[in-house]
């Protein structure tokens, strides 16, 4: 489970966020691009807008479900 505390210094302020487990996988990116970037030096992602429709919301809950090491949080926001 994502840790708020281990959190990338990136994520902008809100309810989702990307820890320190992230992989790189790529899920997360190609589920929701419009919210979640690559750190290209660091390798993972983060999440670099907020959802702002319940389209957004929808692909960020499902990049968060089928993260394969859970490194996507949900502080509730």
């Amino acid at each position: 489970m994502a840790d708020v505390a281990n959190k990338y210094p990136e994520n902008v302020p809100g309810k989702y966020f990307v820890d320190n487990q992230c992989i790189d996988c790529d899920l997360c990116r190609e589920t929701a691009p419009d919210n979640f970037k690559r750190n290209e030096d660091g390798g993972y992602s983060y999440v670099f807008k907020q959802p702002a429709s319940p389209e957004e919301e929808a692909r960020c809950k499902e990049a968060k479900e089928g993260c394969p090491v859970e490194a996507i949080g949900d502080n509730g926001a």
